[in-house]
């Protein structure tokens, strides 16, 4: 008989239970469950064997405590798997979708068995023809729920609570990061493991990084089309459980399980003095619109769920076919148990919510006295780990870049614009350069928020990779079965004169010395750098920039042909930044000087050596200045088609690092002739040698 089946064919019903915890919860005797079900007449627990398709026993939940149904199965034990069938009003139109033929998800499930088909058992349903519920039973279809109970020895591990300040977060895709990596052994590649292998952990020390953002790593669903064509959504933001580790990204060794696994890979890299950070989607799950699968908490209670209309439409403020409503408490709850399981009982050490004004919409607008903020504020769990929103959805004032609470950072699409323009384009003067290099503070130096608060981005995982954005005025994204109808249109990028790959050398000299220039303002910037996995050896999706279903050689990181020289530029660059003190104090900086030392923390400088002035900020034409930090870093910019005479600072000046000369050094004094599309950092000699330092190849 499979594990955890044989004990519960000895009864004819539940006992009590208890109302909370919710989900399924294991203690010596038993197993408690508890679901809420606000709207429902009766909810059934139905039990299934190992292979998910053939019910064993069906129950009763027997008590129903303001709407959380509970239950307690005595002599059950980890590997049960269940499901629930909730009976209650069928009313679409009025938001209620209660269907017993319908197998639902427990929305607080560990792990899952099975996944999320397309199959005409789980269809939704045309709201322009209401009628009866579906009759088609799913139950041998539909993913289920498994009970589990896995002890972890954390040998001592502690969140490392690294300051924002020092903070440099890497976006990577869980299974694209290792799928094609040489060094790494082939039963590991794409999987948590192969994170955690040694010769990843390295290269990631190596190249400066201090937090791993790891795109969905919870269990996810493949949309009916995305099937039909034989591919998968590769991304994973399409929810189907909010606490279940996706099974995908697990290697199947032996002795192991996807939590296993996914907890050595978290304690490994805070052992290497890595933080990790999840990025999670609370503001749709996989039920889609209308038409969507029934899955879960549509079938559980929808209207209570989900933002809907007057006639019981899905709210669409996600473009993804329904909207999660966190101004339902219950909803609410949800968010915040399993932002709690994966800090506490995971280690993880900060969150990126995908389309977060979502998480303020309790009555549709946007608000950040919206009962989320205020729940994670007061946490004393949650409240100290790393809050990143993406700070845009489609909803009613959807755009709320720099509005989110103190405490929260935010990626800011600013940034990434005004980087892109000046280097790709015209169009930015030197103050909005200005601005953005200094933490984009006209945006976020507000109601006591710190610089870190801008996330600074070039690139993401949506959109074009850095070796893309350089070699594409289009994107390409007929891969994807849309006819290259989906993806951004406008990008700014440039091919700098050939579309695609090249073998022409001055193309790609231009290709290479745009790139590290994005690179180096990037990671010179004042804010918290953000580096897409792969930009830093310049991989490409040959113009895909919405490669959300390519999981192939597409999306996976090209380690054979990495770019070693590209690489070694950004660990040079990271460690120049972590020996610059206006980079690292996590202080607005002042362009005033300090009365005491009278020192600057930053100084605008045109190339003839004297302050900007009015006029200069506003010049369209000017695409050169000088950024001299704390007296002892001097940053030259160089966005023009031509070289620039920089006269320097009084003082002897060693060259750290050119991005157009391959970390050329050497001893200047008075003048330094910048080449054409470049940023080149120079520090005063004093009594260092005129190379890196010591300090800065640590």
């Amino acid at each position: 008989m499979p594990l955890g089946q044989t004990a519960p064919q000895t009864i004819d019903k539940l006992q009590i239970g208890n109302a909370w915890p919710l989900g399924a919860s294991l203690d010596a005797g038993g197993v408690n469950f508890a679901l809420f079900a606000g709207n429902a007449t009766r909810v059934e627990l139905c039990l299934y064997d190992e292979l998910g398709g053939n019910a064993l026993q069906r129950f009763d939940l027997p008590v129903n405590d303001n709407g959380v149904w509970h239950g307690y199965l005595p002599r059950a034990t980890a590997g049960l798997l269940y499901g629930y069938r909730v009976h209650g009003p069928y009313a679409p139109l009025q938001g209620h979708r209660h269907n017993p033929a319908k197998l639902l998800l427990d929305p607080y499930a560990r792990a899952v068995v099975g996944r999320a088909l397309d199959h005409p058992a789980f269809n939704g349903e045309d709201l322009s023809k209401p009628g009866q519920p579906d009759p088609i039973d799913n139950g041998e279809l539909a993913p289920k729920a498994r009970v589990i109970d896995e002890k972890y020895d954390w040998e001592g591990d502690q969140p490392l609570d690294r300051p924002w300040a020092e903070t440099v977060i890497y976006e990577a895709h869980p299974r694209g990061l290792t799928m094609q990596h040489p060094d790494i052994p082939t039963e590991l590649r794409g999987s948590y493991a192969g994170i955690a292998h040694p010769v990843m952990i390295a290269y990631l020390q190596k190249l400066g990084i201090t937090a791993l953002e790891l795109m969905p790593v919870t269990m996810h669903a493949d949309e009916p089309r995305l099937q039909r064509m034989n591919l998968r959504n590769y991304w994973g933001y399409n929810p189907l459980a909010f606490m279940a580790l996706e099974p995908r990204f697990w290697s199947g060794r032996a002795n192991t399980t996807p939590l296993s696994e996914f907890r050595d890979m978290v304690k490994a890299l805070h052992q290497a003095g890595i933080e990790v950070i999840l990025d999670v989607v609370f503001n749709h799950t996989a039920e889609l619109d209308e038409l969507g699968p029934t899955l879960s908490l549509r079938g559980i209670d929808n209207a209570a769920y989900y933002h809907l209309g007057s006639n019981g439409e899905y709210q669409n403020w996600t473009g993804c076919g329904n909207t999660l409503n966190l101004g339902e408490p219950r909803m609410l709850q949800l968010l915040m148990d399993s932002l709690r399981y994966w800090v506490s009982e995971c280690h993880v050490d900060g969150f990126r919510f995908d389309l977060a004004p979502v998480l303020g919409r309790a009555n549709g607008r946007f608000s950040t006295q919206a009962g989320l903020f205020a729940a994670l504020a007061q946490d004393p769990l949650l409240s100290r780990v790393k809050l990143i929103a993406e700070p845009w959805d489609i909803g009613p004032d959807g755009y709320q870049v720099g509005q989110f609470p103190a405490g929260w950072a935010e990626w800011n699409d600013q940034f990434r614009d005004s980087l892109r323009r000046f280097w790709l384009h015209d169009g930015v003067n030197r103050g909005q350069l200005a601005q953005r290099l200094a933490a984009s503070s006209d945006i976020f130096q507000r109601r006591g928020r710190k610089p870190y608060a801008s996330v600074n981005l070039i690139t993401a995982h949506d959109g074009f990779t850095l070796a893309d954005l350089t070699s594409y005025n289009q994107k390409h994204n007929d891969a994807n079965g849309e006819h290259n109808r989906d993806g951004h249109n406008e990008n700014q990028s440039w091919n700098c004169g050939v579309e695609g790959p090249t073998d022409d050398a001055d193309v790609l000299l231009l290709r290479e010395r745009s790139r590290r220039a994005l690179l180096a303002s990037l990671l010179l910037a004042q804010g918290t750098p953000m580096l897409l996995a792969g930009d830093e050896f310049g991989h490409s999706q040959q113009g895909n920039n919405n490669a959300y279903c390519q999981d192939n050689a597409t999306t996976w990181l090209d380690w054979p042909h990495a770019d070693q020289d590209q690489i070694e530029f950004v660990a040079a660059l990271l460690r120049l930044r972590r020996r610059c003190r206006a980079l690292q104090s996590g202080l607005w900086w002042q362009d005033t000087p300090d009365a005491q030392t009278g020192e600057y923390d930053v100084q605008w400088l045109n190339p003839s050596g004297g302050p900007l002035r009015q006029h200069d900020w506003e010049d369209n034409g000017a695409r050169a200045m000088g950024i001299l930090l704390c007296g002892e870093f001097l940053i030259l910019c160089n966005g023009s088609a031509h070289q620039i005479e920089f006269r320097l600072p009084p003082g002897d000046w060693c060259v750290q690092l050119d991005s157009a000369h391959d970390q050329q050094t050497g001893a200047h004094q008075d003048e330094y002739r910048a080449s054409a599309r470049s940023m080149t950092l120079l520090t005063r000699t004093l009594d260092q040698t005129c190379d890196i330092s010591t300090e800065a190849k640590r």
